[in-house]
């Protein structure tokens, strides 16, 4: 039996600009998915008893739904065993990441799964090569549109700026909150959005695409020098450029709202594609628990999570 786990990300600056080239910032955060390996001859099957995705039995020979549950982590699952042509196992994923919320969810599950074969069936992968056959193969799943950021992050941890190329940022951890509207949101139909408004309205989302670019660039010194209440500015500045973008909801923007409000925290923003899912929030001095629960009474999901995390890794079986 051979165990993987990796971690879930948030977008910290850069959401939709970063199709056109400027740079984006995400950290790899401390909620993680986890995947086991185990022989099992005659049989492929993906199995999960979590909460969090919804208990599922598949198997992909037979091609019964033993109970029903979420497909979203079985298209993934099985799309890595088919590119590395196993069989003869059962897999097991459980998972602390929302699904479809803009957290990484896929990408874990693809890295950890990726990770847990490459140890199970002795094929010397090394880490650069799990995370280009990660994003291959959620490229591929989500019909091209795959960020390299979520598959990296999930392999190698800590902090990434995507600008064209993936770049390995040293930056201290952030404590964050996470509101999460429980609206499951559609990354390729929000990136579709965007670029159709960005072809119809050239002259005006191009220099927001530029704004948001200029705030990843400046806020990667304000975090590494701890400056917070400058990185909290440049959230809210962030985000009122993605609502001008199109990608904000009413649940979305009623979370920001309370966290800067009552929740006392320094900013706030959409995290991810947006139109549903999540944001993150900085939290201000002594504020974390009045953050949290002035995103719960708000109506959302609310949580803490820490950036800059460990990438994917190898776990002691239970």
């Amino acid at each position: 039996m051979t165990m993987a786990s990796a971690p879930g990300k948030v977008i910290l600056f850069g959401e939709h600009a970063v199709v056109s080239g400027t740079p984006a910032i995400g950290g790899a955060i401390d909620l993680r998915a986890r995947v086991t390996v185990q022989d099992m001859h005659g049989c492929l099957l993906i199995e999960s008893g979590d909460l969090t995705l919804q208990g599922f039995t598949f198997d992909l020979i037979s091609g019964q739904v033993i109970s029903a549950g979420a497909a979203i982590a079985t298209r993934y699952i099985s799309a890595v065993l088919k590119e590395l042509e196993a069989c003869n196992l059962r897999i097991t994923v459980q998972s602390d990441l929302l699904p479809a919320s803009g957290l990484g969810s896929s990408a874990a599950i693809v890295v950890a799964t990726a990770a847990a074969l490459n140890a199970h069936l002795d094929l010397c992968l090394s880490l650069k090569e799990i995370a280009s056959l990660s994003h291959k193969i959620e490229k591929s799943v989500q019909q091209g549109l795959g960020s390299p950021m979520d598959t990296a992050l999930a392999t190698f941890g800590g902090y990434l700026q995507v600008s064209g190329v993936v770049e390995a940022l040293d930056l201290p951890p952030l404590d964050l909150a996470v509101g999460c509207t429980r609206r499951p949101h559609d990354t390729r139909s929000e990136v579709l959005k965007v670029q159709t408004l960005r072809k119809r309205y050239p002259e005006l989302v191009e220099p927001i695409f530029q704004a948001i670019g200029a705030i990843s660039k400046r806020a990667v010194p304000l975090i590494r020098e701890q400056r917070l209440e400058e990185v909290g500015e440049l959230m809210n500045i962030n985000h009122g450029l993605l609502e001008g973008l199109g990608v904000g909801t009413r649940d979305l923007g009623e979370l920001v709202y309370a966290a800067r409000g009552s929740g006392g925290a320094m900013g706030a923003k959409i995290t991810g594609a947006g139109g549903g899912g999540c944001m993150i929030a900085l939290p201000g001095l002594n504020s974390e628990a009045a953050l949290i629960a002035s995103l719960r009474q708000a109506g959302g999901a609310a949580f803490s999570v820490r950036t800059g995390c460990e990438g994917v890794r190898l776990e002691e079986g239970p």
